[in-house]
C-alpha cells in the first residue's frame, strides 16, 4: 500500500508538470500580435524621436519629447523618426539645423537602439529617417554598419515597387530580421545588395499632412508622395502602408513654429478631447478601411497615446512595458547650463558672414534668450 500510495504522489506531480502552461512569448509586448502581419497592426511612432524637452537640452521648446529614445522603446513605441543632416562633424541628427539642436551622430544613435534590441528579442523596430541632406544609400549604410545594427536589418523583395504582403512579427523574430529602415528619400535605383534594407518611404508608405496647427485640421488625406497627395482612395489602393500624422505645431513670433506642448494632453488622448488621437485614428480606419499602420506622436507619454494603439490592435494586457521615469523640470538645475537658442546662433552666423539682420530679428533673439534664462530679469 506504500508504494501504491508513493506511485500515486509521484504520478499527481507527473500530470501537474505536463499541464502547466509554458511561458507565453509577446511580440511587441502582446502574444496576440504574434501572427499579425506587419502591415496588420497599428504601431505607435515617436515623431523626431531623438530630440528631446529636457535638462540635457536646456528645456529647449524645439524638443519633440521628454525621454531619449530607449525609454520610448521601453514604454511600447515601436517606430522612431529623426532628421539626418551632414556636418563637417559627419552625418548627425538635427532638428531643422545642427545649430538649433543637435543630438549627435547618427551611428552612435544607431548603436543605442541595437544596444535596446540586444536585450528585447522578440521586438520589430521600424526607423522612418528624414534625408534632410541627401544622404546616398552608401553614405548610410555605412552608419548602419558603424553601429554594428545590420546584423537585425530586413530587406523587402523589391526596392521600387510597394509590397503588399508583409511577413508576421513572428517571422520577422523567428529570422532576427526585426529592423525595418526607411528613408524619406532615396532613389530607388541607386540601391544595391549590400543596402537594399534601406527602404525608400514612398515606394512602401503614404503619410497624411503633417504641418498641422490647428486640432480640428487633422485629416486622413494623403498628402506625401507628391504624387498621390489629394488622391487617398489611390494611396489606399496602391498596397503603400498608411501613416497617420498626429501632432501640433504651436506658432510663434515671426512664423517659427515649435511642438505644441500646451494642448499635448488633448492632442494625444485616446478620446473625448478636441483634436484627440483615437477619434482621428477611428476616422481614418473608416476612410482607408483599414487602421493606420503608423501613427506618429509628440510628447509619446502624454495622452496617453499608447493606449489608442492598444485599442487598434485589440491588446488588453500588455506584457514587458516599463513605464517613464519620473520627467525633468525646470529645477533641475539645467539653467546653469543652458545652450544659446536657434535665434542667437543665426544671427551671430549671420553677422559672421557678413549679413546685417533687421531690428526685429535682434529683438526676437533677445525675447527668446531672455525666457531660455527665466525671464527678462537676467540678473544674477
Amino acid at each position: 500500500m506504500q508504494c501504491l500510495a508513493v506511485l500515486a504522489a509521484l504520478l499527481a506531480l507527473t500530470s501537474a508538470a505536463v499541464l502547466e502552461p509554458r511561458q507565453t512569448t509577446a511580440c511587441n509586448n502582446s502574444p496576440d500580435l504574434c501572427s499579425k502581419s506587419y502591415s496588420a497592426i497599428t504601431h505607435l511612432g515617436a515623431h523626431n524621436s531623438p530630440f528631446l524637452r529636457d535638462a540635457s537640452t536646456s528645456f529647449s521648446t524645439s524638443g519633440n519629447h521628454y525621454f531619449n529614445s530607449t525609454i520610448q522603446l521601453d514604454a511600447g513605441v515601436r517606430m522612431l523618426t529623426a532628421q539626418v543632416h551632414r556636418s563637417d562633424r559627419g552625418w548627425r541628427l538635427c532638428h531643422t539645423s545642427c545649430d538649433l539642436m543637435d543630438a549627435g551622430l547618427l551611428s552612435d544613435w544607431l548603436g543605442e537602439v541595437k544596444i535596446w534590441m540586444d536585450n528585447n528579442p522578440s521586438d520589430v523596430v521600424s526607423l522612418l529617417l528624414v534625408n534632410s541632406d541627401n544622404a546616398t544609400p552608401g553614405d548610410l549604410a555605412t552608419e548602419f554598419t558603424r553601429s554594428g545594427i545590420t546584423k537585425y536589418s530586413y530587406t523587402p523583395p523589391s526596392s521600387t515597387a510597394p509590397q503588399i504582403t508583409w511577413p508576421t512579427l513572428q517571422d520577422l523574430i523567428s529570422a532576427n530580421t526585426r529592423l525595418m529602415t526607411f528613408v524619406a528619400s532615396l532613389t530607388p535605383n541607386q540601391l544595391d545588395s549590400t543596402n537594399a534594407y534601406l527602404m525608400d518611404e514612398f515606394t512602401f508608405i503614404f503619410e497624411t499632412a503633417f504641418d498641422n496647427t490647428d486640432p480640428s485640421n487633422f485629416t486622413c488625406t494623403a498628402d506625401r508622395p507628391s504624387s498621390l497627395r489629394g488622391r487617398t482612395a489611390e494611396a489606399v489602393s496602391s498596397g503603400r502602408m498608411p501613416l497617420q500624422n498626429h501632432f501640433l505645431y504651436d506658432t510663434q513670433l515671426f512664423g517659427i513654429e515649435a511642438p505644441d506642448e500646451v494642448n499635448i494632453t488633448s492632442t494625444n488622448a485616446p478620446a473625448d478631447r478636441p483634436g484627440n488621437m483615437g477619434d482621428a485614428a477611428d476616422a481614418c480606419r473608416r476612410e482607408w478601411a483599414k487602421p493606420p499602420v503608423f501613427i506618429l506622436v509628440d510628447f509619446f507619454d502624454q495622452g496617453p497615446a499608447i493606449a489608442t494603439v492598444d485599442r487598434l490592435n485589440n491588446v488588453t494586457n500588455p506584457i514587458g512595458r516599463t513605464p517613464p521615469p519620473a520627467r525633468d523640470t525646470m529645477n533641475s538645475g539645467a539653467s546653469s547650463s543652458r545652450a544659446l537658442p536657434l535665434g542667437l546662433v543665426t544671427l551671430v552666423n549671420q553677422v559672421k558672414n557678413g549679413a546685417n539682420p533687421t531690428l526685429g530679428a535682434w529683438i526676437w533673439a533677445a525675447a527668446d534668450w531672455s525666457k531660455t534664462l527665466g525671464g527678462w530679469d537676467t540678473s544674477p
